[in-house]
């Protein structure tokens, strides 16, 4: 089992830079990212208008080349573990920010709401963050539940891409379900792929409603594997439960009608099945949660359950070895 440590400086988007770690598939690379603030808001009167520097915010670690990765192929990223490295994280609410508030797009005669910042308490061992509410003495224990809500590739074509716009590359896509134990899977666009990642989440609630999760610096294990000549036109994921498809657009609808359609074929090729016959299964079976309604894109996923999928294996059962994988680094560490 291979095993490499990634030191890179903060990168705030993804394309337009040169790979910071190159490594055979099957590897375990540990890292480490900063919060979506970059750490400069650390208590409720650290207003982000006022402490970041825009529009550096939401930097990634990265990228990671896989080696003999091209175009054509789709890379895997397994989360191993995910672990937050302070015993506090942030939310907030940003004036032209949310799904609930006036924004750029969506121009409105009243105000936005205001910019404010919970401080949540941290606390690993007991596996639980604490929300303070603002204006009241109310506080609430909610479990920890990590995750990444930015991971993806170097797009196409030399475009640059901000880290917080998600897209077919993959990016700010905001979804719960990036957690440990789950396998990610981008179609290769550029030589070695160049994999990066950030924005962790000690929690979030589908949509991201408000805008930020309860966000944090974290210390993160992935493998990455490559498989060869498979095609992966959006993101896709898998966990021991589940296969998942994800669409990202603006309107809403549009980002559910891709990961749909990518689900209804995916699930057509896995088990044999002619479009309209998986389209009736995935349409009684399946699943839609939301990942972001907030970003510069919105994301859905479409999820279906594997006890459907009888003997059949997404790209060859690479999920389970890299799960195999994940159990030998957690128990020689």
């Amino acid at each position: 089992m291979r095993v490499q440590r990634l030191e890179s400086e903060p990168a705030y988007a993804f394309g337009g830079r040169a790979a910071a770690l190159t490594v055979p598939p099957g590897t375990v690379v540990e890292l480490s990212t900063e919060d979506c603030f970059g750490g400069a808001v650390r208590g409720v009167d650290d207003l982000p208008s006022q402490v970041c520097t825009f529009p550096y915010l939401n930097p990634v670690t990265g990228p990671i080349a896989v080696e003999g990765a091209e175009p054509g192929d789709t890379v895997a990223v397994h989360f191993v573990d995910i672990r937050p490295m302070r015993d506090w994280a942030i939310s907030t609410t940003f004036p032209h920010f949310g799904a609930l508030t006036t924004t750029h797009t969506t121009a409105m005669l009243h105000d936005a709401l205001p910019e404010r910042v919970w401080r949540y308490d941290v606390d690993v061992a007991r596996g639980v963050c604490v929300f303070h509410a603002r204006e009241s003495e109310f506080s609430i224990e909610l479990p920890l539940d990590p995750m990444h809500g930015t991971v993806g590739v170097a797009p196409a074509a030399h475009e640059v891409i901000m880290s917080i716009t998600p897209g077919a590359h993959g990016g700010n896509m905001d979804t719960p379900e990036m957690r440990a134990g789950t396998t990610a899977y981008f179609g290769v666009n550029v030589p070695g792929a160049l994999i990066s990642l950030g924005d962790g989440h000690c929690r979030q609630g589908e949509g991201e409603v408000c805008g930020t999760a309860v966000e944090a610096a974290m210390s993160t294990v992935v493998v990455v594997d490559l498989i060869k000549g498979a095609a992966c036109p959006w993101p896709r994921l898998e966990n021991d439960t589940h296969v998942m498809s994800t669409g990202t657009a603006r309107p809403l609808e549009d980002a559910f009608r891709i990961s749909q359609h990518d689900l209804v074929g995916w699930t057509g090729q896995l088990l044999g099945l002619a479009p309209l016959d998986a389209y009736q299964l995935v349409s009684q079976a399946g699943l839609a949660p939301a990942g972001n309604v907030v970003d510069t894109n919105y994301t859905m996923l479409a999820k279906l359950p594997k006890t459907l999928l009888g003997a059949a294996t997404a790209y060859d059962g690479v999920h389970d070895r890299l799960r195999a994988t994940a159990a030998r680094y957690l128990a020689e560490r």
